[in-house]
């Protein structure tokens, strides 16, 4: 019988099992909600206020997946990525190039400086085998002050550097300034149907450069038949839509509204499970047909969101900036693809156990090495994106919370010291921002002053990390438990 004793037991066991492993986004869920009941604020300013912070902060929280699945928890020492986004951006700006140009112009010089950085770092982290991230968090306290030493007094008083709208006093550079004119929206002003071409042809080309490399090889390579119909199939429409009236109008802008983001979408999502349908004609049985169904349902549902008018309302106060998400994607993309190659599996391998690596015949402090450089350079990529959508500068200050709020992020998604993923950062980023915006808010409506919400997003930014921490060593507790 369906309801057999035996039944009920494997379904409780089953809840227990998913509330106890979700434990921490079910907290934060929670309080972000009580927060939302006591704040009495607006929907649609709470979606827009988070999903802009998505837009700020997803590429600096995605840099911290590949150092944790390679044993080095959670890497703090992203803050030398920052600074090494930000010098950058002091010569690019000095030298008055604009837009799109100084902002490839800042990922040009960022990138060397990062993966120096990133390489002293895992030096660094080899010396300090296990005690990674306090070694982390205290090397972000050190750049942070050899950073400020050259921006307070070097630039400027020993490097020569005469601009009137960035130096103070004669030398050093200004505490802020502002990126508009400069910087600012250069990445987030790029049009949408621009952005579909240019992530076409990205991954058109990486397609086909991974799959020939990887004949080259000798390794195993995958059909690429569907995936070059597919970006073909987005090249084409971003070439059509032109010439579309009212698809013109609604993607030739700079921002897409969520509204039309959701139907577009979904009915891609759609698109995509009729054609895994189609193609593999599995059975019921077969995992594949769950996998398309699930595809064909997510679509569905987004499609019949934007039409249910509370839904859409909120929708519509978000507006997304097209080329920053591309970004983003092409993060997520590129971490699934590094930990699916023999570097990748090296990674993982590291992670798990350093002895069994090393039998292997795995260069484990290589390893390490290039983790943390990879992290490093998408870190300060992903500082370069901070600040660009942001529009203002805090010379002295910018960086001093980026290691912060981007691990605490992350382990409200789910994730801990040996476990990363890039839905756990995602999920991470929409509750820890949504938190991030409303408590301060609720604590206003109960204390009445507003100034104390800077403590408040403090609180919970320490907060978060002790409480993901702590039931992090409650789930070993309970494993180890489990195996005595």
């Amino acid at each position: 019988m369906s309801n057999s004793p035996l039944n009920k037991r494997s379904w409780q066991d089953a809840l227990k099992q998913f509330l106890f492993e979700n434990k921490v986004i079910i907290l934060f869920v929670g309080l972000s909600i009580l927060c939302m009941a006591i704040a009495q604020t607006n929907v649609s300013y709470i979606a827009s206020e988070v999903f802009s912070r998505f837009g700020r902060n997803a590429c600096l929280v995605l840099a911290l997946i590949i150092p944790c699945l390679a044993g080095l928890g959670m890497n703090f020492g992203i803050v030398v990525g920052a600074i090494a986004a930000q010098i950058s951006i002091f010569w690019v700006v000095h030298w008055g190039f604009t837009g799109i140009t100084g902002f490839v112009l800042c990922v040009l010089m960022t990138t060397p400086l990062a993966i120096l950085f990133g390489w002293l770092q895992g030096m660094l982290f080899n010396k300090t085998k296990g005690s990674e991230m306090i070694t982390g968090l205290v090397l972000g306290f050190f750049a942070a002050g050899l950073y400020r030493l050259f921006v307070l007094y070097i630039m400027g008083g020993v490097i020569p550097y005469d601009d009137p709208n960035l130096l103070d006093r004669g030398f050093g550079l200004r505490n802020a300034f502002d990126l508009t004119g400069n910087l600012k929206y250069a990445l987030d002003d790029i049009s949408c149907l621009t952005t579909f071409t240019v992530l076409s042809v990205v991954m058109l080309l990486s397609t086909l450069v991974v799959y020939f490399y990887g004949k080259k090889t000798g390794a195993e390579s995958k059909p690429i038949a569907g995936k070059l119909i597919g970006w073909g199939a987005l090249l084409v429409f971003s070439i059509v839509a032109r010439y579309i009236p009212f698809l013109n109008e609604m993607l030739g802008g700079t921002r897409l509204l969520l509204s039309d983001a959701a139907v577009l979408g979904g009915l891609a999502l759609i698109l995509w499970g009729a054609m895994l349908l189609v193609k593999n004609r599995p059975g019921k049985a077969d995992p594949m047909f769950a996998k398309a169904l699930k595809w064909v349902i997510l679509g569905a549902v987004l499609v019949i969101s934007a039409m249910i008018p509370v839904v859409s309302k909120v929708y519509r106060a978000v507006r997304l900036p097209a080329m920053t998400l591309a970004v983003i994607c092409l993060y997520v993309l590129f971490n699934s693809w590094i930990l699916n190659t023999r570097l990748g599996q090296n990674m993982r391998t590291v992670g798990q156990n350093r002895s069994v690596a090393t039998s292997a015949g795995i260069n484990v402090d290589k390893i390490r090495i290039i983790a943390t450089c990879i992290s490093t350079v998408l870190a300060a990529w992903g500082q370069l994106i901070f600040l660009q959508n942001l529009g203002t500068f805090n010379t002295v200050q910018q960086q001093d919370n980026v290691g912060l709020y981007s691990v605490a992020a992350i382990l409200v998604g789910g994730a801990n010291v040996q476990k990363a993923t890039n839905k756990q950062a995602i999920i991470g980023v929409f509750l820890f921002h949504t938190l991030f915006v409303v408590a301060p808010l609720a604590a206003t409506q109960l204390v009445g002053d507003s100034a104390i919400s800077e403590y408040i997003r403090m609180f919970f930014s320490y907060g978060v990390i002790a409480v993901s921490l702590a039931m992090h060593a409650w789930k070993l507790a309970g494993n180890s438990k489990k195996k005595a």
